[in-house]
């Protein structure tokens, strides 16, 4: 099927205008244009504009959705992660929505408020005490401040830049990739590159890479960053090779 460019942009709550320069910069351009001039887009077309619309909401800008897209290539591995990501937001949204409503109905009854529950669904650091026992409070301390110093659009374009990161692992585990060959090393040297970026943690540490993709096959909360188990011990097996030859 294909749907000309009016549907599409009244289906997406956008406008024909900014479809036509999504398409003069590249970022999204029609599947075919009729003899009338008209464009239309096929279901391909579709699923790009979702990620692209997903995107935006994070916060990106259309330089940085573009770099993400061609990163991610593969678009249902980069939903999936996406959505996964929308669960969490939906859940810690869920709780704020409770905790308000909580602290509204008791200063309506002029009840007591209760600080435990005021909070519930604000804080971003529930790993915490996780992390201190593994790395120690400086780590958590330096890392909690650099989140804290970023703009929402940072953080947005953070999270994107993992989520590609874990759709590209899990789209190689799926392709059967081994773990030295060129195209996981590559993955193995950006993965390493974004742990670098993150304040508070040992970084390029061959010790340090190793034992967290120990972790990722350990821990499944980690290891379903990666689509399971699988996609968890191709990360290892190809960070405990490039830390081997590179650190």
């Amino acid at each position: 099927m294909e749907w000309s460019i009016q549907d599409i942009a009244k289906r997406a709550g956008t406008t024909s205008r900014a479809l036509r320069h999504y398409d003069d910069i590249g970022l999204l351009p029609p599947t075919r244009i009729g003899s009338n001039g008209y464009r239309y887009y096929d279901a391909t077309a579709l699923v790009r504009l979702q990620r692209i619309l997903l995107l935006r909401d994070l916060g990106l800008g259309l330089p940085a959705i573009a770099d993400v897209l061609k990163t991610a290539t593969d678009a249902t591995g980069a939903l999936r992660n996406h959505l996964s990501w929308l669960h969490k937001e939906q859940d810690r949204i869920g709780r704020q929505v409770a905790s308000v409503t909580e602290t509204i109905r008791r200063m309506e009854r002029g009840e007591q408020l209760m600080a435990e529950n005021m909070f519930d669904g604000f804080d971003h650091t529930q790993y915490k005490d996780e992390v201190v026992e593994r790395w120690g409070e400086d780590a958590y301390s330096r890392s909690d401040s650099w989140w804290r110093s970023m703009s929402a659009a940072e953080k947005a374009k953070w999270q994107a830049q993992v989520a590609s990161l874990s759709s590209d692992w899990t789209a190689a585990a799926g392709a059967g990739v081994a773990p030295d060959s060129d195209e996981a090393q590559t993955l193995a040297r950006r993965h390493v590159e974004w742990l670098t970026s993150i304040p508070g943690t040992p970084g390029a540490v061959q010790e340090y890479v190793t034992g967290l993709g120990e972790m990722y096959v350990a821990d499944e909360r980690f290891a379903a960053n990666y689509g399971g188990e699988a996609g968890a011990t191709l990360v290892r097996d190809a960070l405990a090779i490039y830390a081997n030859r590179n650190l």
